[in-house]
């Protein structure tokens, strides 16, 4: 175990990508063990310690900021096995919770498998990923971090190390979960009693489903409920290629329709990633790409796997789709190998490079968006976005995971009257998006930025199921206190 206690220890475990300021902590323990992690979380109430579990702060809700909390940082707990076969099509990979999902998916690489999950931070832990459920831009194909986890092994708060296999704990007919535990005993509770959004990306609260698994309520449970310290992922076989393009639309009826097309299998296409640019967008873009075509409606990127046998009539789909949509085809940009699929996708990656470039020259920071609405409904969130940014006279961009329903909107102020203004009107947003039947975070989960906004998606009796399933793995309050939760909430329970 290495501890460093004070101010100059703690110092860059106080700041993530969500610009939250003013966090503070007395220090800060780096566990070299899962025992170690356990230790620290049986001992936090003799000790009379909080803890707040750090990831590698490349979050944007200050999940990781602590408040007066001890901090358990999990960079030394990295350790990547060794990628086993278990069927023709699959195999696992054994991972710590502080390894970088970069150095995992270059093991399953390198072995010749696969893992899916891509959020945009590959610098990213893979313990924070399963915590947030993360996702990205292939999750229109392979669905979010979840569906990805065989197995966690999570030090609980009071201090039980609990290896959780999925399928092994099951809720009952009548929702219930029964544990016996060395340290705790026995828990004996009914899962959150609420609905879920009709949406297919997801991550804002406990999960909660008929039946469901043990393992999904602690992922995307934002280390509230636990330390996910191990994990067992499920990989698959590496697609032998991939084919990318960038397609210009003139009209947004054009890029709408050929989005519809697209998500539906026309003409025989199967995309695993589709994602929208929308004008303003690509007016950041061209700062670092002036090839960029001018008077253009937005962009759609879409990624297909291929084989050399299906490549040209794979081209071919997609072409039809094109001119079917009135796409320009001469100002198409395609990516037909890993050197142009990495160009591509930089492409994608520059524009937050781009928008911070701007910001760094405002004297305010950036309001910004992370819901989804159910699948059918993304034009509506899109035009929702847009024209409440117009009426305002706002600068904004409008870009992300279209094929899911799953915008981004960015509003960028350029003072504090803005601010203020762009603040009122993402609670506005939040109102309209959970009323169409949407989440308030579809991939980036809820931390501490957005934890009174999750009261107007479940209502303060949903966040008190919250609470109560917190209570029962962490009864004395000593993991994450802040996050996900407001905390005004754990005054009020009984």
């Amino acid at each position: 175990m290495i501890d460093r206690l004070g101010t100059d220890a703690v110092q860059g475990f106080l700041e993530d990508t969500s610009n939250l300021k003013s966090g503070w902590s007395p220090g800060v323990f780096f566990p070299e063990s899962c025992e170690e992690a356990a230790g620290l979380l049986r001992s936090a109430v003799a000790d009379g310690r909080r803890y707040m579990v750090a990831g590698n702060g490349t979050g944007t809700t200050g999940g990781r900021i602590p408040f007066g909390d001890y901090i358990i940082a999990m960079h030394r707990l990295n350790h990547i096995g060794e990628v086993e076969q278990t069927d023709e099509d699959t195999a696992i990979l054994r991972v710590q919770g502080g390894a970088l999902l970069q150095d995992v998916q270059a093991k399953a690489a390198a072995s010749g498998w696969h893992y899916p999950p891509d959020p945009t931070e590959k610098t990213c832990f893979i313990g924070s990923t399963i915590a947030n459920n993360s996702s990205g831009s292939r999750s229109f194909r392979y669905g979010p971090t979840r569906k990805h986890v065989r197995a966690i092994r999570i030090a609980l708060p009071q201090g039980d190390l609990l290896e959780i296999e999925r399928g092994r704990y099951l809720a009952d007919s009548e929702g219930r979960f029964s544990l016996e535990l060395p340290i705790a005993g026995q828990l004996s509770f009914m899962r959150p009693d609420y609905g879920m959004p009709s949406t297919s990306k997801h991550n804002a609260g406990y999960w909660s489903a008929p039946g469901m698994d043990l393992v999904d309520l602690f992922i995307g449970s934002e280390g509230t409920l636990g330390i996910i310290l191990e994990a067992e992922l499920q990989l698959r076989k590496a697609p032998e290629q991939v084919i990318a393009c960038i397609v210009w639309f003139l009209t947004e009826d054009d890029l709408f329709a050929f989005i519809d097309k697209a998500r539906s299998g026309a003409s025989g296409v199967a995309p695993r990633a589709i994602e929208l640019f929308d004008r303003n967008a690509l007016e950041f873009l061209r700062q670092s790409y002036p090839e960029v075509p001018r008077n253009t409606a937005g962009a759609i990127y879409f990624e297909e796997e291929t084989t050399r046998e299906n490549e040209e009539g794979c081209l071919e789909a997609w072409m039809t789709l094109m001119e079917e949509c009135n796409a320009p085809a001469d100002l198409t940009w395609a990516a037909l190998d890993a050197v142009g699929l990495t160009r591509l996708r930089d492409f994608r990656h520059q524009l937050p490079v781009q928008v911070n470039e701007w910001l760094r020259r405002q004297s305010e920071t950036k309001v910004s968006t992370d819901m989804a609405v159910p699948d059918g409904q993304a034009r509506q969130l899109y035009e929702l976005y847009r024209d409440a940014c117009e009426a305002e006279g706002f600068t904004c961009i409008i870009f992300g995971h279209i094929g899911n329903a799953h915008l981004h909107l960015n509003i960028l102020p350029k003072n504090r009257e803005e601010f203020d203004r762009a603040k009122r009107l993402y609670r506005k947003l939040v109102t309209e998006v959970i009323a169409m039947g949407g989440t308030l975070s579809a991939e980036h989960g809820i931390g501490k930025l957005k934890s009174e906004y999750l009261v107007l998606m479940y209502g303060e009796q949903g966040i008190r199921e919250m609470v109560r399933v917190k209570k029962v793995f962490d009864p004395y309050l000593v993991l994450n206190i802040g996050n996900l939760i407001p905390t005004n909430f754990y005054e009020i329970e009984t």
